[in-house]
């Protein structure tokens, strides 16, 4: 269960969104966006906390108006999680939240209007060292190119992102990302593939307005994982018509599955049937729920019979087979106990926290030890 993941990375320039690296070698990043009104300081504010409670490591905020830009201000200086404003046309708002501690400016420059303009943010960008990321999507094409291709394809959303990458290699201006997002998987995921070769930048990954929360994350876990098992990909937003605390937790599910990063239980668990000597689903519901706040990666399996149950449990750090009359507990790969059904849940929280402390501090030696070593 702990085998490293055989994906080879696209190599890309890094880049910095805060205190976040972006591109290289860097760790995938998953991040989400506010939905909250951004002139309500209170309400975004505890959005974003609740979002990187959840395990984002960037966060977007909308932008849309230079009091949404002031109000950003406050939210900065309230937040210490890396914020990304979200900008389109005026450039005015781009200098501003620049200089109010902004990580990251989502704005194209070729929507900007006059090139003085796109030069001002450019230069404020390079003098407070504050990356760009170029973003297009299907749905909003430049008018020439919808003429020229008819409707929205693969090539006509590289064709737009090229533009916007010229602009900025003219400037001498390298320090950006570039997404080009459709709501369709095949052009989006057609669309990546192509500019993974052209340019070195990372790439942010989005199925854009992928749908609500179950087929959104069906739209985006297969759009997203084919590309990321690509190796295409540096930083990744799920994009759905929920919670965006949803949107973390689909990320970090789609990441853990690859083995691109770990974080939290991971959960290995049947789907039941009627061999099972405990209510499998009821179980899982409530476990994940309880154990959401942990943190160290934890593989946990949770199988209902004899069958599987032994064989999945034993590959895990800790595992329960459903038995009769009592379900058994393997800790790495061994037994360890036995459980019965009172009580099942609260006896699983407790082994998992416990088994979760155990590894935290193992991992916390281990670290120490490559100190001293180094």
């Amino acid at each position: 269960m702990h085998c490293e993941s055989p994906i080879k990375r696209r190599k890309s320039r890094q880049i910095m969104v805060g205190n976040v690296p972006v591109g290289g070698d860097a760790p995938i990043s998953v991040q989400s966006m506010t939905n909250t009104e951004t002139t309500d300081v209170a309400a975004t504010v505890e959005q974003i906390k609740r979002i990187q409670l959840a395990g984002a490591d960037i966060i977007r905020v909308s932008v849309p108006s230079m009091e949404a830009a002031e109000a950003f201000g406050e939210i900065r200086k309230q937040v210490n999680i890396p914020l990304v404003a979200d900008i389109h046309f005026d450039y005015r708002i781009a200098l501003r939240v620049a200089d109010l501690g902004v990580d990251c400016l989502r704005i194209n420059p070729g929507n900007i209007g006059r090139e003085k303009r796109i030069k001002a943010v450019v230069d404020k960008a390079r003098d407070l060292n504050i990356p760009i990321r170029i973003g297009v999507n299907a749905g909003s094409l430049e008018k020439d190119l919808q003429k020229k291709y008819g409707e929205p394809t693969p090539d006509a959303l590289v064709e737009s992102a090229l533009r916007h990458v010229e602009i900025l290699d003219e400037l001498n201006f390298y320090n950006f990302k570039v997404s080009v997002k459709a709501s369709d998987v095949f052009m989006a995921v057609a669309a990546y593939r192509k500019l993974a070769t052209l340019i070195e930048q990372p790439l942010h990954l989005g199925i854009t307005e992928a749908g609500g929360l179950r087929s959104g994350t069906v739209k985006s876990a297969i759009g997203l994982g084919a590309l990321l098992m690509d190796g295409i990909g540096d930083t990744i937003r799920v994009s759905l018509a929920a919670d965006p605390v949803e949107e973390i937790k689909v990320g970090w599910d789609m990441l853990r599955s690859l083995k691109i990063r770990s974080k939290g239980v991971n959960f290995i668990a049947c789907p039941s049937c009627s061999r099972q000597n405990f209510d499998v689903i009821k179980t899982m519901n409530d476990l994940e729920q309880r154990v959401e706040d942990i943190t160290v990666p934890l593989d946990v399996a949770v199988i209902g019979c004899v069958v599987n149950g032994p064989g999945e449990a034993k590959e895990a750090d800790l595992g329960l087979a459903g038995g009769t009359p009592s379900n058994l507990i393997y800790i790495d790969g061994e037994p360890n106990q036995k459980l019965t059904n009172e009580n099942l849940v609260d006896n699983l929280e407790r082994l998992i926290r416990a088994k979760a402390a155990q590894k935290q501090a193992q991992l916390e030696e281990d670290a120490k030890n490559i100190i001293v070593r180094a």
